[in-house]
């Protein structure tokens, strides 16, 4: 599957940075977000409980980042798996780009496949969960850093029975971040809200 889109955020690059920068940020933006550990300056672990229709699984997602180009963008491989419901992998460009209003504009293409049983449930069904948890971080997101537009999407997915919402994320303290953290921050809401979110989508 490949996909792309954009999302126009009503805030500056440096108030949208400091919300990426902050990982209980992203953990309470990130539908079924239960942690993200940092492994290393480039890489990083997520997990996040998912359900679709009748699978329900907690996802452990990887990723790794290349062509950092700080603060314009970067690239991100990455996998999740969740045991018997499947597995997701793929890769993604993100940007960062100064909109002319002011405010940011996030850009991102998505390369991905997906197997197990996460692939034999329904097209619609899935496009529905997938579209709903997108809709989700991005609502979110837009709430921490201002208000945002609807996401435009290459491929908009056909109209689906809303499937069961994924477990709300828990609070933690809030821990700072700086330097290179800050790329493992935002690739934790890529890989979550879109290699694996997305990835339901092939």
């Amino acid at each position: 599957m490949k996909m792309s889109g954009e999302q126009h955020l009503a805030a500056s690059r440096e108030e949208v940075w400091q919300a990426l920068n902050d990982p209980e940020v992203l953990k309470e933006c990130i539908p079924g977000c239960e942690s993200i550990e940092k492994l290393s300056d480039t890489e990083m672990e997520a997990v996040a409980k998912v359900k679709v229709g009748p699978v329900s699984s907690r996802f452990k997602g990887k990723v790794t980042l290349s062509d950092l180009d700080p603060p314009n963008g970067y690239r991100i491989s990455g996998e999740g798996s969740g045991g018997a419901a499947g597995f997701a992998k793929g890769g993604a460009a993100v940007k960062l780009a100064q909109a002319d209003d002011g405010g940011t504009l996030l850009t991102y293409d998505v390369d991905a496949t997906v197997g197990g049983k996460l692939a034999q449930i329904g097209q619609r069904l899935i496009d529905g969960t997938a579209r709903k948890m997108a809709d989700q971080f991005f609502s979110r997101f837009a709430e921490k850093v201002g208000r945002a537009e609807a996401p435009a999407e290459a491929a908009t997915p056909p109209e689906a029975e809303p499937a069961a919402a994924p477990a709300e994320p828990g609070g933690q303290e809030p821990a700072p971040i700086g330097g290179m953290n800050r790329w493992i921050a935002i690739a934790a809401a890529v890989i979550i809200a879109l290699l694996i979110v997305y990835f339901m989508r092939s």
